[in-house]
């Protein structure tokens, strides 16, 4: 009887970790859906004629940035602003380029003007495993 129940128990947790894992599956691949229209949480959200965009950082429970990807005019001002979720975060130029502090504190801001074109990813190193990444698209006036 003493086997039965070990393989019981086993059985249970096993079914338990599934189920678990099952439903944090969206929330360790931030970007991985679609919304109804369509569009891929990787398409760049278009902020092109804004002076200065804002990007939270911990959002959709506290791993992603939102929006992850934005497309802007060149001379525009990004500015980030921690919510306090998902514990320190911060933004790390893949090219190295530019760095914020790991910051956990809500509110806390980082900017930077992008005044040349190209793409700029970036990542929170602490959390770039669970895909909290993002990027700029910088366009010339007239190029979108």
């Amino acid at each position: 009887m003493r086997n039965s129940s070990r393989r019981a128990l086993l059985t249970a947790a096993g079914t338990a970790g599934a189920t678990a894992l099952a439903g944090c599956a969206g929330a360790l691949l931030p970007g991985s859906e679609s919304d109804a229209a369509g569009a891929s949480a990787d398409d760049p959200v278009d902020r092109t004629g804004e002076a200065t965009v804002e990007v939270a950082v911990g959002a959709d429970g506290g791993f992603a940035y939102a929006p992850a990807h934005v497309r802007i005019d060149a001379g525009t001002t990004v500015t980030w602003e921690w919510t306090g979720n998902g514990g320190g975060h911060n933004v790390y130029a893949v090219d190295g380029s530019f760095e914020s502090e790991l910051v956990v504190d809500e509110g806390h801001t980082f900017e930077r003007a992008f005044d040349t074109p190209g793409t700029y990813e970036y990542v929170c190193t602490p959390h770039q495993t669970r895909g909290m990444r993002g990027s700029v698209e910088v366009v010339s006036a007239g190029d979108d």
